[in-house]
């Protein structure tokens, strides 16, 4: 009597030798992706080319845009979004018309014109927090938005400025193939699941590269904008871009959101658009300006 065959794996594992099924690898987007940042892009160049008043509208209705997405998912913090609005306008309108120390003045005016805003309305339950929800997208948005108008004013502001978009948008996408390509060891698994360190990696050179080739590319620099003075910028915004991204995922996901909105379709918000440059155009602001050419 010939002995019982023996079962050939484990319930649940695949026997000894024979092949594991391939993991499906999620869906690229990276022609969806393209095809929503190039308009974006001509659509700033051309405003940044343009400057003054119109760059500045430019900034404060991208602004309020962002800002509503951030307060819709903050919903159950009751921020009080009209002082939210109002006070990013104002800044952007400082900005155009005034100088850092304005917006900094109508930032902090802020705070007693919501306290006001809040009396008025009987808003006592939960008033914490309103005023947490309301002031985080005033200090993240409005000096963002504020600092991007102050940065196209100085001396050779429009190009620190494409070199500072460049590098975030291009930083950004570097890291997305990077993480698709080489992607192993997860960034941050409870805040943004997707992201890899390799990806990281990718982005930030991508992100240096890309603001040293730009410089070549640019002429009129009066006083030069030295290569050294370039990848510091570069350096910047490829530190400061991740984290501004991961700080926006940090908001959604404890909002309990998938994306900050849906001006995109099933590609996001304005929001999701431009979490990182919000914190990588506050940090170009305040290094040309703090150059002796800036």
């Amino acid at each position: 009597m010939p002995p019982p065959r023996r079962p050939s794996a484990a319930r649940g594992r695949p026997a000894h030798g024979a092949r594991k099924p391939p993991q499906r690898r999620r869906r690229s987007d990276l022609l969806a992706r393209v095809l929503v940042a190039v308009p974006a892009a001509v659509l700033a160049v051309g405003f940044a080319d343009l400057g003054g008043t119109a760059w500045a509208g430019l900034m404060a209705v991208l602004g309020v845009i962002c800002m509503s997405e951030l307060y819709r998912m903050l919903e159950r913090w009751r921020p009080v979004s009209i002082v939210g609005y109002a006070a990013l306008v104002a800044m952007c309108v400082a900005a155009r018309y005034g100088g850092l120390r304005d917006v900094v003045e109508v930032a902090l005016g802020a705070v007693p014109v919501l306290f006001v805003a809040m009396v008025a309305g009987d808003r006592h339950t939960g008033a914490t927090v309103s005023v947490a929800g309301t002031l985080l997208g005033i200090y993240w948005l409005g000096f963002a938005f504020a600092s991007a108008v102050l940065l196209r004013q100085l001396p050779n502001g429009k190009g620190i400025l494409i070199d500072v978009m460049v590098g975030t948008f291009l930083g950004d996408t570097g890291a997305y193939l990077g993480g698709r390509m080489f992607g192993r060891r997860p960034l941050a698994p409870t805040i943004s699941p997707h992201k890899t360190v390799e990806g990281l990696i990718c982005g930030m050179i991508v992100a240096v590269v890309a603001v040293l080739v730009a410089r070549l590319y640019q002429t009129g620099w009066v006083p030069p904008f030295t290569q050294g003075e370039a990848f510091g910028l570069g350096v910047a915004i490829a530190v400061l871009g991740p984290i501004g991204d991961l700080f926006e995922s940090l908001i959604k996901r404890d909002a309990g959101a998938k994306d900050a909105g849906t001006l995109f379709g099933a590609h996001g918000g304005a929001l999701d658009r431009l979490d990182a440059i919000s914190f990588t155009i506050v940090a170009g602001y305040l290094i040309w300006a703090g150059l002796p050419h800036g």
